[in-house]
């Protein structure tokens, strides 16, 4: 663990322990930018570090949110994911086929929300868009293959038959 991200805990008035070092670690240098807990849960499972429960996945990343250290996000489909807070703001499209979220940014939405917003007496002070869509892509590289298995949590179920 970096003596910056210790550092960067301490900063922010939370205590510095080897869960939250790992889940932070986590989050700079996984390949996935959006996580659910369920998903920075697996990639624990995945680096062996079965000492840290999902309850304290949950935990600690409530107390990143509350720091500033990440943002989350809330769908309509109910899926909450967690990113780090850059303080930049995006918007997000979500797949409603496999569930991958990618972010952008766009002047003429923000300029268009801000007119909308003025034109009808409101000083815009801050927004959420998400689009929720179907990928196009044929073969979509994030679909799950055809009679995949997945737990509660949507994520793939590796002992599950098919």
């Amino acid at each position: 663990m970096t003596p910056s991200n210790a550092q960067g805990l301490r900063s922010t008035g939370l205590k510095v322990t080897q869960p939250r070092l790992r889940i932070l670690e986590i989050f700079q240098k996984g390949a996935m930018r959006h996580m659910t807990a369920e998903d920075v849960y697996r990639e624990l499972l995945n680096d062996h570090s079965r000492d840290i429960g999902l309850a304290t996945v949950y935990r600690v990343l409530t107390q990143f949110e509350q720091a500033g250290i990440l943002s989350r996000t809330h769908f309509e489909s109910g899926k909450a994911i967690f990113e780090i807070n850059e303080g930049k703001h995006h918007d997000h499209l979500l797949c409603l086929d496999c569930g991958r979220v990618e972010e952008f940014v766009d002047s003429e939405i923000e300029r268009r929300q801000r007119n909308i917003a003025a034109e009808r007496g409101f000083e815009l002070q801050d927004h959420s868009l998400a689009l929720y869509a179907n990928c196009t892509r044929n073969p979509c590289p994030h679909r799950p293959a055809p009679g995949a298995r997945f737990d509660a949590a949507g994520a793939p179920a590796d002992d599950a038959a098919p």
